[in-house]
């Protein structure tokens, strides 16, 4: 053979080397598993992606891979091996599945597949990877966000940067950031109490944790208590009551306002209806709605259903909610709110005065009452600037026909003042703090004590030197 043959040869056999070597690189990483999940990594699917040339991505986030691996790195990728096990259960065995990133699994429908049937078959995923899992005795409950995409490759998009634009709508902002200034925090500390606090709140109602306490509602001008506001209160197994003050921005942030909330309105009217048997007079329970229940179209349904299970009527129940997030969506509340009002449910406005929305938002939302807030009530016998705010307030809620409640009454001083430049209704301390059912009823019964706490003039001491009497 010739020289120049075999040098050709020679080369052919060094390139057909390297392809071969290239191959099995690739290939290599195609078959490679992820160590923690088991599943192919994310090449595997951009080359599936790509052979189909358009299809539908499913992506599923571990909302909580990383901020368990924060403090605890084990916990976290037992809890993901679990999960992306389970996954793997229940997926039929042409579904194509892949690890994509950290705590974020991939799966590939291909072109052919129906869009609902993917929807629904990753909604039936998402219900059932946010079932618990229990590890070492710890029971934890995953959070699983799921996003559904259409790619095409002839939309001029390349399959991994349509992974990681897919990604990236899981990606929330973080909020603010430490300064240098600061002093030194155990954020990881801090991360891992937050993270047991909330696994815990997942569970709290299953474990009948949480409760109600009812405040009363205190009509003056008729001398008697016209209802309750009801409170959610938390009584941990093991770290006792804990303030809603900070479990409440948890729910809010968790997404479980909705759950908890129609707790809190079952819970509610079941006591009312309660109240109705041991015969008191007909009484009012207000229920606090968050703006995650607000955004819901099915509020009024939901009310309407439980007072029909709880065989009220609409007047038993009124909605509170604050002034900025009933004024956040006019149009949206306004639809609501119209629906509730023609059941029969009143509607209160919380905190007014703090939300800056202008008093057109009454005329145009239709409030039946306005709850003067805290900020306005304190001193407002000693403070000039607090007296202009409360009598306008009031005077614009005779205007519009709406009823106005001064909240966090706490001082006799406050309520006379109050009383006397025309405030009729009051709820605070002065009266009677939150209290439990039992003792609310009691509170209730006890009308010679509101007597005295009504009348005008009388000092503090005199009414319980009459009571002592």
């Amino acid at each position: 053979m010739a020289s120049s043959d075999m040098s050709s040869s020679h080369r052919l056999g060094n390139d057909v080397a390297a392809i071969e070597e290239q191959i099995a690189s690739l290939n290599h990483r195609l078959a490679t598993a992820h160590p923690i999940s088991g599943l192919p990594m994310r090449e595997a699917l951009l080359a599936q992606m790509k052979a189909d040339r358009a299809g539908l991505l499913g992506a599923i986030a571990f909302a909580d891979f990383d901020r368990l691996t924060a403090f605890d790195p084990a916990l976290g990728e037992r809890i993901f091996a679990a999960s992306t096990s389970r996954l793997r259960s229940m997926l039929p065995p042409s579904r194509f599945v892949a690890q994509v990133d950290r705590g974020h699994v991939g799966l590939w429908f291909g072109g052919d597949v129906d869009e609902a049937a993917a929807h629904a078959e990753l909604d039936a995923i998402g219900y059932a990877l946010g079932e618990e899992i229990e590890d070492n005795g710890t029971v934890i409950i995953p959070q699983i966000k799921i996003r559904q995409a259409r790619f095409d490759e002839a939309d001029g998009i390349e399959a991994g940067a349509f992974v990681a634009r897919t990604l990236a709508s899981f990606t929330l902002a973080t909020g603010a950031t430490a300064t240098p200034d600061q002093p030194v925090v155990d954020y990881a500390g801090l991360a891992r109490d937050r993270y047991a606090l909330e696994q815990d709140l997942r569970q709290a109602m299953s474990r009948r944790e949480l409760r109600l306490e009812f405040q009363p509602l205190i009509d003056a001008g008729a001398g008697r208590v016209c209802g309750a506001e009801a409170l959610i209160r938390w009584d941990h197994a093991e770290r006792g009551a804990i303030p809603p003050a900070r479990f409440i921005p948890i729910v809010e942030a968790m997404g479980m306002a909705s759950e908890i909330g129609m707790w809190a309105l079952n819970a509610a009217a079941r006591e009312v209806q309660q109240w109705a048997a041991q015969g008191l007079d007909p009484l009012r329970v207000a229920v606090n709605v968050s703006g995650l229940q607000l955004e819901r179209d099915d509020l009024p349904i939901l009310v309407q259903r439980t007072l029909e299970r709880h065989e009220l009527g609409p007047t038993a129940l009124e909605i509170e909610l604050t002034e900025s997030v009933a004024t956040s969506d006019a149009k949206h509340c306004r639809r609501i709110f119209q629906e509730l009002r023609a059941m029969g449910v009143k509607l209160a406005v919380d905190d007014f005065g703090t939300g800056y929305s202008g008093f057109s938002s009454l005329r145009a939302l239709a409030f039946d009452k306005i709850k003067i807030d805290r900020e306005f009530v304190a001193d407002v016998d000693m403070r000039t600037d607090s007296q202009a705010i409360c009598q306008s307030i009031v005077a614009l809620g005779r205007g519009l026909g709406i009823r106005v409640l001064a909240e966090g009454v706490e001082r006799r001083e406050e309520y006379e003042w109050l009383r006397r430049h025309g405030c009729r209704h009051f709820q605070g301390y002065y009266f009677a703090r939150p209290m439990s059912n039992d003792a609310f009823v009691a509170f209730v019964r006890d009308t010679a004590r509101l007597t005295d706490l009504l009348r005008l003039g009388v000092t503090p001491d005199q009414i319980e030197e009459k009571l002592r009497a």
